[in-house]
């Protein structure tokens, strides 16, 4: 068992409750939050002291299509063919008087049998509850860009595009 001192995450994420931070700014999407914390580093701001937070977390699933069992075999048909390259690749690196192209063959085939098979019965196995294919994603609202509150007016300067003052003002 570990203790908090002895946490690797700890030392690379610190807690706010146990670090002040302080918003810098707020911005609508992630990458410019990541440019604003880019800029940061190129100004030479410690950067280690600055975290990027989304707010407003909600999930969005985007609908890609109607999922049939022939889709279903289909998209396990193409994992199982790079399944069997994987387990081709092997067995050239193991043998590699044998035969290149029969094995080469013989281990996609395989895979995609194989793959398209697990691909339908996994379908069937939903009995019509999840017939559609989608993604997900995480999305947030907002960011803020957060720095500890004793740096806040040396990033702010940084990020105004001014040069970076020697010490941190507290």
């Amino acid at each position: 068992m570990s203790t908090p001192a002895h946490d690797p995450a700890r030392r690379l994420v610190p807690n706010t409750a146990e670090v002040d931070y302080r918003i810098l700014r707020t911005v609508a999407t992630y990458d410019e939050a990541q440019e604003l914390v880019d800029r940061l580093s190129d100004g030479g701001f410690p950067v280690e002291k600055a975290r990027i937070v989304g707010t407003g977390l909600r999930s969005v699933e985007q609908v890609t299509g109607r999922l049939t069992t022939g889709r279903a075999a289909a998209r396990g048909a193409l994992s199982g063919l790079w399944f069997g390259l994987m387990i081709g690749i092997l067995f050239l690196l193991l043998a590699p008087s044998a035969g290149w192209a029969t094995i080469l063959l013989m281990t996609l085939g395989f895979g995609a049998v194989w793959g398209a098979i697990f691909g339908a019965l996994g379908h069937a196995a939903t009995r019509g509850r999840r017939d559609f294919s989608s993604v997900q994603v995480m999305e947030a609202e907002s960011y803020d860009v957060l720095v500890e509150a004793s740096h806040v007016a040396q990033a702010a300067q940084v990020a105004d595009g001014r040069p970076m003052p020697e010490a941190p003002q507290a």
